[in-house]
């Protein structure tokens, strides 16, 4: 008989690469399009947004990401949104063939219990726990067959044109090898006209799983509305710490529906 542990030793350890990139690119998900960190706010009550986008991760392994992925928000109640994406997964491996297939389908509530007032001094203040469905390609490593949970608390503050939100929280991630860890951000926006806002974030994430490495990181942004109820979402950047491992250059582009 062929000797075949050699190639499944391969494939295993392709996998546990992959994995280990989506789940450090996307750990937080698609979270506050178009960065990696969120904000507090809601979507109002009894409107929706949708959200078709694309996001990726490059290192030295290849490319990983989400092409196409579905956003869904839901202002069911006053400061309550439902949230649901659905991802379809790509793998574009340096030294292998692309992949594509379901990504873990995540699903969230946020929920804002602190909402100032104009002229407060005190910032907007809201939970956002999300579980990852695991319905996702275990074998292409858009899975880890097994639930994962985050848990984060988002705060923002407006001053005139400018806008300042960040936070962080704790991701569960249970399974053989896994680990659990923590991510936090902040984010700075400028109003540049009535229909651009440019922004920055810097964002920091513990490594998710054995023989993976943590990442910090930061992004560039911009979004622009096209009209009331269409708006472009777009940031770009690269890690600072593990840089060549974990984030290369890293991008994000969504088509924002609202209404």
């Amino acid at each position: 008989m062929p000797n075949t542990s050699g190639r499944f030793a391969g494939l295993a350890a392709v996998a546990v690469l992959v994995l280990g990139a989506v789940t450090l690119a996307f750990g937080t998900a698609v979270a506050g399009p178009p960065f990696r960190t969120d904000d507090p706010e809601t979507v109002d009550y009894q409107h929706l947004e949708i959200d078709l986008f694309s996001l990726a991760t490059k290192t030295t392994d290849g490319w990983t990401g989400f092409l196409p992925g579905l956003e869904v928000n839901y202002g069911a109640l006053p400061n309550l949104q439902l949230h649901a994406i659905v991802p379809q997964g790509f793998t574009a491996p340096t030294d292998g063939r692309t992949g594509f297939a379901l990504g873990d389908i995540e699903l969230g509530a946020k929920y804002r219990f602190i909402t100032p007032g104009e002229h407060d001094w005190y910032p907007q203040v809201a939970i956002f726990p999300l579980i990852e469905v695991p319905a996702g390609n275990q074998k292409l490593g858009f899975s880890t067959g097994h639930a994962q949970v985050f848990l984060p608390i988002w705060l923002q503050k407006d001053f005139g044109d400018w806008t300042v939100y960040g936070g962080g929280g704790y991701w569960i991630n249970p399974g053989a090898g896994n680990r659990n860890y923590g991510f936090t951000g902040v984010s700075l926006w400028r109003k540049v006209s009535q229909r651009l806002n440019v922004g920055a974030e810097v964002f920091h994430q513990g490594a998710p799983a054995d023989g993976l490495k943590s990442t910090t990181g930061f992004n560039l942004g911009a979004t622009y509305d096209f009209t009331e109820n269409w708006h472009l979402l777009t940031s770009a950047g690269t890690g600072i710490q593990n840089r060549t491992a974990t984030n290369q250059f890293s991008y994000y582009l969504g088509l924002l529906l609202t209404f």
